[in-house]
């Protein structure tokens, strides 16, 4: 019969490529054929698997090899111990799958509409080539047809036992914001939340797909969107990731003129990502367009500078702010000034301490800025840490006959304090009220306690205390 009428013979699915078409056929030397058995590269799929029904079941679903010995051809069932199903064992499984991908990717090109699609991939059994790094490859190569991909995903996760993975569905993500589909976007983003798929990296391509749109606005508020409706905090790679991404756009001409909320949030982000002089350059900006600053960007201008120990610009706009006639000075500004000068002090003298202190007295007593539990600590921390617990002790007063409860962090500020002044009595008595108050301390400040009550031979007060904690901690919640 000779090899070129064996080849003849051999069912279209296992010829050789030609240069305009895919097929799965691998040539090796000695006479062999290595094919994958998938019916994906066969060119008339639906007809070839309707007409092959026993090809199908038992055929489709793991590669082969077709050796041929005498001219004879034969099917060489996997996990033979032959030589050609050797070849198997070489083959790339990532090149596999692209091949694959590359098969799909012709067939849903060739389809108009999501029902063909679903009738001629669903005709074939693709149980075990349906794997998420199948899918995740397919929506890639459809990354310029959106509506394509779309369909194509819908139709994978109607599979049995198919889920998508958070990769499929930013690379989904990033085709429609292509074509500005961006109402689908946030459906699949809500879709994403739901199957607690979510993750910060959906919202870096949105946010960027709304900038290449000249949307400017929209894509900090995406940015936004992802703390405040989904409960994902940024942190400082995100902050840096969208300021590339907005200086980027901000090149683009006709891109969306920023208005104060967009200033609000890039001031922000440029000091959450110690970008200080460029978070002071965009305030510039604002004053030469005319556009008034809010209190919130007061307020996190002398945040930033002021955790950089700038205090000199940040008391700069503080005044900025309190000299504006559409700025009213609440007490997160206040609190912002107050930790302002307490970061100073680590560089500088007691002088700050005091100046610091004054600047809390004022806020005490200007209506409608009385000092928040926040403002309290920072000022226990301040002096605690200058070694002025008597100073720590007199504001603690004056919160606790305002009706201000202390939290943890405050408890622990000030016995950590007491412990380091040995004023050990006072800091037992503030432990002894953080546990009526239903507070366990932190295992670091008791740990730090008892280590000076160790060391003034107090074991028996450390007895008492331990098994106080002890009951606190088996004590069950009422509701």
């Amino acid at each position: 019969m000779g090899l070129p009428n064996t080849l003849r013979n051999i069912p279209k699915a296992f010829e050789k490529p030609s240069g305009s078409s895919l097929h799965s056929t691998i040539f090796t030397p000695s006479n062999r054929i290595k094919s994958y058995s998938s019916p994906l590269y066969h060119q008339n799929l639906t007809g070839f698997l309707s007409s092959n029904r026993r090809f199908e079941t038992r055929f489709v679903h793991t590669p082969h090899t077709c050796c041929f010995q005498r001219s004879n051809p034969y099917i060489v069932p996997p996990n033979t111990t032959t030589g050609c199903g050797s070849a198997d064992n070489n083959q790339n499984p990532d090149a596999k799958t692209k091949q694959e991908a590359e098969i799909i990717c012709k067939l849903v090109s060739t389809i108009g509409n999501s029902g063909t699609l679903d009738s001629a991939l669903g005709s074939v059994n693709l149980s075990e080539y349906l794997s998420p790094s199948l899918v995740l490859e397919v929506l890639k190569k459809l990354n310029n047809a959106g509506i394509m991909a779309l369909s194509f995903f819908r139709w994978a996760e109607k599979r049995k036992k198919f889920q998508h993975t958070p990769e499929c569905y930013n690379v989904l993500i990033e085709s429609l914001g292509k074509i500005k589909q961006f109402k689908m976007v946030w459906l699949l983003v809500d879709e994403m939340n739901s199957k607690d798929l979510l993750c910060k990296d959906t919202f870096a391509l949105v946010s960027r797909r709304f900038a290449r749109a000249k949307r400017v606005k929209e894509a900090v508020e995406a940015f936004e969107r992802m703390e405040k409706k989904y409960g994902l905090k940024p942190e400082l790679q995100d902050y840096n990731r969208l300021l590339d991404t907005l200086s980027k756009s901000r090149h683009v001409e006709n891109a969306q003129e920023p208005d104060v909320v967009t200033y609000g949030i890039l001031i922000n982000a440029y000091c959450k990502g110690k970008r200080y002089d460029e978070a002071v350059g965009l305030y510039s900006e604002m004053e030469r367009k005319n556009i008034k600053a809010t209190p919130h960007i007061y307020c996190t201008l002398i945040n930033g500078l002021g955790s950089e120990k700038r205090l000199t610009e940040a008391v700069k706009f503080f005044e900025l702010c309190k000299g504006s006639s559409d700025c009213v000075i609440e007490a997160p500004t206040y609190n912002a000034l107050v930790g302002a000068y307490c970061w100073s002090t680590r560089m500088h003298d007691a002088y700050r301490t005091k100046e610091a202190y004054c600047v809390f007295q004022k806020m005490s007593n200007e209506a409608g800025c009385e000092p928040t539990v926040s403002t309290y600590e920072i000022m226990v921390r301040m002096f605690c840490s200058e070694g002025r617990t008597d100073m720590a002790l007199r504001v603690w007063d004056q919160m606790k006959a305002r009706g201000v409860l202390p939290g943890m962090h405050m408890f622990s500020a000030l016995i950590n304090g007491l412990c380091n002044d040995r004023k050990l009595d006072e800091a037992c008595k503030y432990l002894q009220e953080m546990l009526d108050m239903g507070m366990r301390p932190p295992d670091c400040m008791f740990k730090h306690l008892k280590q000076f009550l160790l060391n003034e031979g107090k074991e028996g007060i450390i007895i008492i205390l331990s098994h106080k904690i002890e009951e606190l901690r088996k004590t069950p919640l009422v509701g």
